[in-house]
């Protein structure tokens, strides 16, 4: 097969693949995902039934699929963050402002990669590998901007003994907090407040690895 004949190919697939994505977001924001059937998500992105299988075996592997583009978009939103900053500590403190503001603009997105380490464990080798390379390089933002602050002297080298641990320690902390906005908003409460919350959670996190 010629190069440009199997790039061609390439790219048709790929887009076939997005189509897929793009049609499920939609039927899944629209029907939610419990009532939502392949035959939903075929006939919404114009595609037979038995082409939708080529690429996906079953509805939980489309979600898995959503779970990937959530991951790669909160990691354009951390590299974005890191690069608005200099020193380590602001660095992380912009990427939490941005996980916040990833909640609030992306809501399904969030809500996916809330699941996806119960959704890993029954994904097939490759998409498996996939969402964990995605939560690696997530997790490289993070560390990597712990690191510099431990090099620029903004973070505390008594309490970071472990630059990753720590990382999951804020990521766990900040995701809490926001799931706790989350509910209290989804129970009819408009003046509970969030923003404020966050603020106040962001300037805890940053103080306790702040020199």
């Amino acid at each position: 097969m010629s190069e440009p004949l199997k790039t061609r190919r390439e790219r048709e697939k790929q887009a076939r693949y997005d189509t897929i994505l793009d049609a499920a977001e939609l039927v899944f924001s629209e029907k939610g995902y419990e009532r939502t059937s392949m035959d939903d998500i075929a006939r919404t992105a114009s595609l037979s039934r038995a082409l939708l299988y080529v690429y996906f075996k079953d509805k939980a592997a489309i979600q898995r699929g959503i779970m990937l583009r959530a991951g790669h978009s909160l990691f354009r939103r951390f590299e974005e963050a890191r690069q608005t900053a200099d020193t380590g500590l602001a660095q992380i403190r912009a990427m939490g402002e941005s996980y916040y503001r990833f909640y609030l603009e992306q809501p399904d997105y969030f809500s996916a990669l809330t699941k996806a380490s119960t959704a890993m464990a029954e994904a097939d080798e490759n998409q498996a590998e996939e969402m964990l390379c995605s939560k690696s390089d997530l997790m490289a933002l993070m560390v990597g901007a712990i690191e510099l602050g431990l090099e620029d002297g903004t973070m505390n080298r008594e309490r970071i003994k472990d630059p990753v641990q720590t990382a999951l320690y804020l990521r766990g902390a900040l995701h809490g907090v926001i799931l706790l906005c989350q509910a209290e908003m989804g129970e009819g409460n408009p003046q509970f407040p969030g923003d404020q919350l966050i603020r106040h959670t962001m300037d805890m996190l940053t103080s306790s690895i702040s020199a």
